[in-house]
């Protein structure tokens, strides 16, 4: 059977993450007859489309691969027939991370890309642009999948979903790979030779770990590994030599998480393995800690990325650059991009492979609702993903699950109403955030800074500016 080319389109095709799209997609060429990709970006963006962009071309081009890729500020003339659409967007660009990270941070409160008040005003943010990508397709590609990695992942697949009524769509993220070869590293096993099973939410899940004999390791990982600094550091080297990098991660897993150790005695009493963004819900004044001194220095992890990702422009500039160069595995994203070509491939091959994606319950995870997302194991057929059933959580996992997802479930209705009342429901039960005057007071103060890119929520902006 012949097929026809496939059509890609990658909206946010500027980001500084291209490099390694395109590296999958190379190192899955023979499994996957791509005939054109499209990147897409917005005004703002257009001179990083243009440098990483021609850098994606002369990676083909090394490749000896004929692909046609086109640049474009159209999203509606990109998006005509795709079969694939990727989003690895960010509205407001850093400077919005920014000030997601030290608004809250002024007030003594934690400031993060994804969790407590920063996760939700990306939310605020990011669903209307989603959802209108979603209405386009509709009518250009409506066979089309959609691959998600903009954060926070969990919360924009969900939206897709319950406000956008379009099933065929995926959320990603890297942090269950480097779960995976935590647990390697930990065990001195490859990780081919070992079992997973992951559920919960995106950034909120846990898993557990099984060798080839069937006997579960779980409890030896939090035991030798999640209970001490020390070791997590020896995991992560194991790690960073398996992938054959260096510095793409701290020591915790991901660039942005300080590896801070979590209590021993609780995490070895829960018996599943937490993931690296735990730590903001297991050890909370402990990163605040760690986060206002960093935010003392002018050195929140939205700066430092602004810094790294400038530099990574300039040497995206070098003509005779034609590879993914190293030093993008310090922007703190890796294995993302690979993920999603794999996921691609999986899809459009029918592999039938283990993958860890956000996607609809479907039963996974007796302790939630059917029909809303989760980040669990799943089997990734030409069908898009089958979850593998998890059972029930025991109380303590159980009773965050359950509050985070109604977090996220009133966040994301907030985010598409305009509701203030509803907004401040999501503040109110987010466990990061304190409740009180406090609340109204950062929330109004980020709903003022972020304006540009909340259209649904210009009315109460306006009013809270008179009031100022």
């Amino acid at each position: 059977m012949v097929h026809k080319p496939v059509k890609i389109v990658t909206i946010g095709g500027g980001s500084s993450y291209t490099p390694e799209l395109f590296e999958g997609f190379i190192k899955r060429s023979k499994e996957l007859p791509i005939g054109e990709i499209w990147l897409v970006d917005i005004e703002e963006g257009k001179e990083k489309l243009e440098i990483v962009g021609a850098l994606a071309k002369r990676m083909v081009k090394a490749a000896g691969l004929d692909w046609k890729v086109h640049l474009t500020l159209d999203r509606k003339e990109a998006l005509s027939d795709a079969d694939f659409v990727t989003t690895q967007f960010r509205v407001g660009l850093l400077d919005a991370r920014i000030k997601d990270e030290r608004i809250p941070l002024s007030h003594g409160i934690l400031g993060q890309e994804t969790n407590g008040a920063g996760g939700i005003f990306k939310a605020y943010r990011t669903v209307p642009v989603i959802l209108d990508i979603v209405e386009d397709m509709k009518k250009l590609c409506p066979d089309a999948w959609l691959v998600n990695f903009t954060n926070p992942s969990g919360m924009i697949t969900e939206a897709v979903m319950r406000y956008g009524n379009w099933d065929r769509v995926v959320g990603l993220c890297n942090v269950p790979i480097l779960c995976q070869k935590i647990a390697s590293g930990s065990l001195k096993i490859p990780e081919e030779e070992l079992f997973f099973k992951f559920a919960g939410l995106n950034h909120f899940h846990w898993h557990r770990v099984w060798d080839k004999t069937g006997e579960e390791k779980s409890t030896q990982i939090l035991r030798d590994t999640y209970s001490n600094a020390e070791s997590m550091a020896e995991a992560m080297e194991f790690v960073r030599k398996s992938a054959g990098e260096s510095g793409n991660t701290n020591d915790s897993g991901v660039k942005n998480i300080p590896n801070i150790s979590y209590l021993a005695e609780q995490v070895q009493d829960l018996g599943i393995i937490p993931c690296m963004y735990h730590r903001y819900y297991y050890i909370t004044q402990d990163m605040l800690d760690e986060e206002l001194e960093n935010f003392a220095k002018g050195e929140t992890r939205a700066e430092v990325v602004k810094k790294t990702e400038k530099e990574l422009f300039e040497l995206y500039k070098n003509p005779d650059l034609s590879i993914k160069p190293p030093q993008l595995e310090q922007r703190g994203g890796t294995f993302y991009s690979d993920a999603a070509c794999e996921l691609i491939n999986a899809i459009y091959n029918d592999k039938r492979i283990h993958m860890v994606v956000s996607t609809k319950n479907n039963g996974a995870i007796s302790d939630l609702p059917n029909d809303v997302v989760v980040e669990v194991s799943s089997i990734i057929t030409s069908q898009g993903p089958v979850p593998i059933s998890w059972g029930s959580f025991d109380p303590s996992p159980k009773g965050m699950l359950q509050l985070m997802k109604n977090m996220e479930l009133i966040t994301i209705e907030a985010a598409y109403t305009g509701d203030y009342g509803k907004a401040l429901q999501a503040f109110t039960i987010n466990p990061l955030i304190p409740h009180g005057k406090i609340t109204k007071t950062l929330m109004n103060e980020m709903l003022i800074a972020h304006k540009k890119h909340l259209p649904q929520f210009k009315e109460v902006i306006e009013e809270l500016e008179k009031i100022k």
